[in-house]
């Protein structure tokens, strides 16, 4: 904290012991160590997710002879369980028979989602994707790839600037059961007032509430806590704790005075 001396009034201001003047030699270098260490980041992270497909493979596998294992999963998200709000849509994810995520070789924090369904009375399609696709910006055709194959625009990398998500049409077998024309996707003055169906996940292109990140970067790699209720309990101890402590804190100011009744979190 910054203050006068005492006895000095109208003395001018300590300087503060933590302020330092970096000359842009240092800021060049420091940029350039963070550039290093973003490359063997990157590095890692490629080789990674290609090492766990084949246990990802022999998961699905397994999970495929567990029943209601994704859409349990999926549920057991709190975001996820928010948009899935309406009945139609819990009935038609009983059909979900498999999840299944393959990342962009170019650029793996980029991806494909696909949803595999049993034989349902909603829609034709057997798989419904959600594409993520990958936008190069315009140095990148000027790019040098590492010993590692990683260039300079990955590591620039920006998802609002360099991902496009797909919107996918979805085969409704007939109008009553087009769940996304049932509860379509409201906007107001261009802000989200109601998600609707959560398969205007697949066929709006812009993912409004990062479903797909979620999906791809949460549930995915961590499926089987999701099924079973571990991922997520921590969450939520931590939100009743929480509200323990509001409690408290109400109580300990006017014991007398009536609480408003608490909203469910999130």
């Amino acid at each position: 904290m910054v203050g006068k001396k005492r006895g000095s009034p109208g003395a001018d201001e300590e300087k503060n012991p933590f302020d330092v003047e970096i000359g842009p030699e240092i800021m060049d270098k420091l940029n350039a160590v963070k550039a290093d260490i973003s490359r063997v980041e990157l590095a890692l992270e490629r080789h990674a997710q290609k090492k766990l497909v084949p246990a990802y493979e022999k998961r699905r596998t397994v999970v495929k002879t567990v029943p209601k294992f994704w859409p349990v999963a999926l549920l057991n998200n709190p975001t996820i369980g928010m948009t899935v709000q309406h009945a139609d849509d819990q009935k038609a994810l009983a059909y979900l028979e498999d999840i299944w995520v393959i990342r962009d070789d170019a650029e793996p924090r980029t991806f494909i989602i696909e949803f595999h369904f049993s034989e349902n009375p909603y829609f034709k399609d057997s798989v419904l994707k959600k594409v993520y696709k990958y936008i190069p910006p315009p140095s990148a055709k000027d790019d040098v790839a590492d010993e590692n194959g990683i260039t300079q625009s990955m590591i620039d990398f920006e998802w609002e600037r360099d991902v496009e998500p797909q919107a996918t049409k979805i085969q409704w077998k007939d109008d009553s059961k087009n769940l996304t024309k049932l509860h379509p996707l409201v906007l107001e003055d261009g802000d989200v007032s109601d998600l609707g169906s959560f398969f205007n996940f697949f066929e709006t292109a812009k993912d409004e509430a990062d479903i797909g990140i979620i999906i791809a970067n949460e549930i995915y790699p961590e499926a089987i806590d999701w099924f079973t209720g571990v991922a997520g309990a921590g969450e939520l101890d931590s939100d009743e704790d929480d509200e323990d402590e509001d409690d408290d804190e109400a109580d300990e100011i006017d014991l007398e005075k009536p609480q408003p009744k608490k909203q469910k979190k999130a």
